[in-house]
């Protein structure tokens, strides 16, 4: 049992954390999502993009607490190729329109259920997505029928953060944020007075 609570848990009644105890695997949308959702291009046509590191750490703590992390875009691109990479992210399926169908290809693979799945996207794309997966996430700046077909809204908008509010959100719901956190803390009260 968790002894941390997040200081957002108290927006989560007892059907959200259910639902969210459930999770085996998070699907995320990348723009939007674990970025601004702007395009940026240099001069020579070269794309950029913005991914928050608040967010890589998120990621990395439920893949630590067990919990299969996907990235479904309907982009390819290699700068999100490289930042999956390093956060160790081996499920990454890029140029996918129909991101249902991305999912169930990864419920068939890991025999799991829908209900197991959480999914977060932003727009209209990501919508049967998040239909279809057992807790659906969105962000503040998402399209307005995404957000009203989210089980949860953030209060962080996408690319600044919301991807680690869904992150220890979803630990805290399965009880599993103080073990995430707790090398972190352990440094933190070791150094107290």
């Amino acid at each position: 049992m968790s002894t941390l609570v997040h200081p957002l848990a108290g927006q989560w009644g007892n059907t959200l954390k259910a639902k969210a105890a459930a999770i085996r695997l998070v699907a995320f949308d990348v723009d939007g999502i674990m970025s601004d959702g702007r395009l940026y291009f240099s001069a020579s046509g070269d794309e950029l993009k913005t991914f928050n590191i608040l967010d890589g750490l998120g990621l990395k703590q439920l893949m630590q607490a067990g919990i299969t992390v996907a990235v479904i875009t309907g982009r390819r691109s290699p700068l999100t190729e490289k930042r999956m990479a390093d956060l160790g992210i081996r499920h990454l399926m890029q140029g996918r329109e129909d991101k249902r169908i991305a999912l169930q290809e990864l419920v068939a693979d890991m025999d799991i259920s829908a209900a197991q799945i959480g999914y977060m996207g932003d727009d209209l794309p990501d919508l049967p997505a998040l239909q279809y997966a057992g807790l659906g996430i969105s962000v503040p700046n998402g399209h307005w029928l995404v957000r009203q077909h989210a089980d949860y809204c953030t209060q962080a908008a996408g690319g600044q953060g919301a991807v680690r509010e869904a992150c220890e959100l979803i630990l805290w719901a399965r009880g599993q944020l103080d073990g995430t956190l707790a090398p972190y803390l352990a440094d933190a009260q070791g150094s107290q007075p």
